[in-house]
């Protein structure tokens, strides 16, 4: 039976309502109403109660959230910096006429499509400290065993390790697409004046891909400001506070002590750097690229 057509001009907008819908149920109405959770004392039960600015106020003298955000800057700044490197590093060798170049990328590119949430638990076999894997091969080689999650700093060290296995994938594969995505013609005329393949990358292939590299850079900066799944699966924010991230504070104000308003307090303050990390990044691009 065939069914008739429609020509009314907009019949289209109806297959946009499910996203619309969406994104109303699950993206603006959560944030509106996490604005004006900040602003009260949120009760399971009883209604809530109008407390204004104390929240955010409560943010700045709380040391837990100071040395969260310390813990979190550090652990940001290092893994992302790690994973663009190393990301670049393997697109470069990936880019190049290698045997069996096709299964390695495939094969670097795995670790992407594990929850972050599996690695973080799978990361207790790994760094496991009686008989892991990974103090056994070290043993092996005539070193001491690490104490991975019973120290603060190992712990530190376990969790970054961590991020950056997850997250390397994806440098990766956009850094690679953007290699490929290069003139070939530039490279033809940059060998007759440079012999070094070193001179070629710094003074060719870097300035070319320094704007992919910005991006991906950025857009790894604020996914890792977030990163609570690996920490709360690996360490819970242990041993101590070694690994207790701004997220994982977050978390715990409203989802174990049940402190909704301070919990939306929280989140709004890392949205709000968060906003401020994306504006300055995208003003340095349109003075240096426009």
């Amino acid at each position: 039976m065939a069914f008739p057509a429609v020509k009314h001009k907009h019949v289209k907008f109806l297959f946009l309502l499910p996203a619309v819908i969406w994104m109303l149920a699950f993206t603006v109405y959560p944030l509106f109403y996490a604005l004006y959770m900040s602003f009260n004392k949120v009760k399971l039960t009883g209604p809530d109660t109008f407390v204004g600015l104390a929240n955010y106020a409560r943010i700045f003298g709380d040391y837990y959230v100071g040395n969260s955000a310390k813990l979190t800057t550090i652990m940001v700044l290092t893994t992302v910096t790690l994973q663009v490197a190393i990301g670049l590093t393997l697109a470069l060798i990936m880019n190049a006429e290698i045997a069996g170049r096709r299964y390695f990328r495939t094969l670097f590119s795995l670790p992407i499509f594990v929850a972050p949430i599996a690695m973080g638990y799978l990361g207790h076999t790994i760094f496991f400290e009686q008989g892991g894997p990974l103090n056994i091969v070290l043993t092996a080689l005539g070193l001491r065993a690490i104490p991975w999650l019973s120290h603060p700093t190992w712990g530190f060290v376990a969790v970054c390790m961590i991020e950056v296995w997850i997250a390397t994938p994806f440098c990766f594969m956009v850094l690679l697409a953007g290699l490929q995505g290069l003139p070939e013609e530039v490279y033809e005329a940059a060998r007759l004046d440079y012999k070094s393949e070193w001179q070629i990358f710094k003074r060719i292939t870097l300035p070319l891909l320094a704007p992919v590299i910005l991006i991906v850079f950025l857009l790894r900066l604020v996914s890792a400001l977030r990163i609570l799944d690996t920490v709360y699966a690996l360490t819970a924010g242990g041993p101590g506070t070694a690994t207790e991230v701004y997220s994982l504070i977050t978390y715990r104000a409203a989802m174990k002590f049940f402190d909704f308003g301070y919990g939306a307090a929280l989140a709004y303050v890392l949205l709000f750097v968060v906003m401020l990390i994306l504006m300055f990044f995208f003003r340095r691009m349109r003075e240096v690229y426009e």
